[in-house]
């Protein structure tokens, strides 16, 4: 039976306060739902996340702030942290873990700059909202093998899909560089490059 992640529910102390700082983000507003004044149910999704937050009045008993360790995914991390300042999220600076494998919990461990090696899912950074649930960014350019169903392969946006095409078209052109032919079923090529780095399956050469 597949269980999928669907909402998480964020602690909040002034709901439109949250409402306002989460959808300047630039997160979609899907629901604002009150059956009373002791009821409301916000709900909110992250552009190209499969799962959405929800906050509210009575929607959750834990202490407002008290979320921690709510990590979103991202392909550029410099670029996520320029939007989150242009945003007004005043997200740290990215940083990657003396470990190397995740990060530890708070701040300790923590070593400026992204992973040297610029190794997927190693480089961070970290923003809180007005209540101090604290937010993580992860980066994450090439999945590990298992972490996707090869058989159904999907982009969350646009950007995501023009960035696949681009590193399968650099791909293919080393491709034919190695060969010294220019090869017709290209797009077959493509495809599947394209699914392989969604499903962190062995590339084609």
């Amino acid at each position: 039976m597949d269980m999928k992640l669907e909402v998480v529910v964020v602690p909040v102390s002034d709901v439109e306060r949250a409402k306002e700082f989460y959808t300047a983000l630039g997160w979609r507003l899907d629901a604002d739902v009150a059956t009373g004044e002791d009821f409301r149910v916000v709900q909110v999704t992250p552009p190209g996340s499969p799962a959405s937050v929800i906050f509210g009045t009575s929607v959750t008993d834990q202490a407002p702030g008290s979320a921690r360790g709510l990590h979103l995914i991202v392909d550029d991390i410099d670029a996520a942290h320029d939007e989150l300042n242009r945003r007004g999220a005043e997200p740290s600076e990215v940083f990657h873990d003396a470990g190397g494998v995740f990060h530890h919990a708070g701040t300790d461990a923590r070593v400026p700059g992204p992973d040297p090696q610029r190794s997927s899912y190693g480089s961070f950074l970290s923003f809180s909202d007005p209540d101090g649930n604290g937010w993580m960014l992860q980066e994450v350019t090439t999945r590990l093998p298992g972490r996707l169903d090869h058989a159904s392969t999907a982009f969350a946006s646009t950007e995501d899909l023009v960035g696949a095409l681009r590193r399968a078209a650099a791909a293919h052109g080393e491709h034919e560089a190695r060969t010294g032919a220019e090869d017709p079923d290209w797009p077959d090529w493509y495809a599947r490059y394209m699914v392989a780095e969604q499903a962190g399956t062995e590339l084609p050469t």
